[in-house]
């Protein structure tokens, strides 16, 4: 059975760039330039489309993160350098993705140690930072001036940007020439919107990724999914103000009921299928970037992607 995979798509999605080596002025080893299909992953028939690069998380503060993560990495949780030099020598990430889970203690006024922190990281690890600030807006402004500027010359993604809450972002990433992430709630027009927004006050298309978050696998994948390949459809369409890569974490992954109350002898393969389906769906929907927080998952995704791009496009089903 033949199908007709000449959809008449015209449009291309951007590119924006992550991470700045040395050629560049940054002190990354490598930097990844995203974007650029003209057609949804695997789908193409052109083993040559890169695989989507796949982020391992972590964060400052390990008591706002999975019990889960803190048994399984044990003591490495407690240095955030060492925990990202591991993401990069063992566990083989693509990047690596770093919550300042610290700005969640009330009252949080240390910003000086935000900027240690993230030097800290870097100076563990050559990979591309994405740098995930605060979530409190009164604090929003010194956290991201603190990020963009520690960062500086380094390409950071940072995030998130949303549309109660963007500017403050969008400052950091215009000073320091970061681009940033755009979040919306598994809405196209809403995701639509946001980037207008970031753009009417400065921001570049280049600059712009979108997530258009990711519910777990079983707990609102199928929404997040649907939104992502609209996305993706209409900015292949022609669509310029969707036209951005796409990230996904589906942190929610080791939360749910099924990964949190099985069995712990089994509860870490739990959490690995569920963080990995989760990252197979949003990649056949379009990502760029998948981000996991189980150091397992990271091997899993990037050997299927890589399986998936060996036996890129078909002619039939049989």
């Amino acid at each position: 059975m033949e199908y007709d995979l000449n959809f008449s798509w015209t449009g291309t999605i951007g590119h924006v760039v992550i991470g700045a080596t040395r050629a560049d002025g940054g002190t990354r080893k490598t930097s990844y330039t995203l974007g650029g299909g003209t057609s949804l992953p695997y789908l193409d028939n052109n083993p040559s489309s890169p695989s989507p690069l796949v982020a391992l998380e972590i964060c400052d503060n390990p008591e706002f993160w999975s019990p889960i993560i803190r048994r399984f990495c044990g003591d490495l949780i407690h240095s955030t350098s060492d925990w990202a030099k591991t993401a990069e020598t063992v566990y083989g990430a693509d990047l690596v993705r770093l919550y300042l889970t610290s700005t969640r203690v009330r009252n949080f006024s240390d910003i000086v140690s935000v900027g240690k922190t993230i030097e800290s990281v870097l100076d563990a690890t050559a990979l591309p930072l994405i740098i995930e600030g605060s979530n409190e807006p009164g604090i929003d402004s010194d956290v991201f001036q603190k990020c963009g500027e520690t960062g500086q010359d380094e390409r950071f993604l940072l995030g998130t940007a949303e549309a109660s809450r963007y500017r403050s972002i969008a400052a950091a990433a215009l000073a320091y020439d970061h681009s940033l992430i755009a979040q919306s709630p598994i809405d196209v027009n809403l995701a639509k919107q946001l980037n207008i927004l970031l753009r009417e006050i400065g921001v570049q298309q280049d600059h712009i990724m979108i997530d258009p978050y990711t519910g777990a696998l079983g707990y609102g994948l199928e929404y997040s999914f649907s939104a992502m390949e609209r996305i993706r459809f209409s900015a292949l369409k022609g669509d310029t103000d969707l036209a951005m890569p796409m990230i996904c974490s589906a942190i929610d992954s080791l939360n749910i009921k099924e990964v949190r109350e099985a069995d712990p002898a089994l509860q870490d393969e739990m959490a690995m299928q569920w963080e990995f389906y989760t990252g197979i769906a949003a990649a056949v929907a379009g990502a760029e970037i998948i981000c996991v927080r189980h150091p397992k998952t990271v091997r899993m995704l990037k050997n299927a992607f890589a399986d998936m791009k060996n036996n890129a496009g078909f002619s039939g089903v049989k």
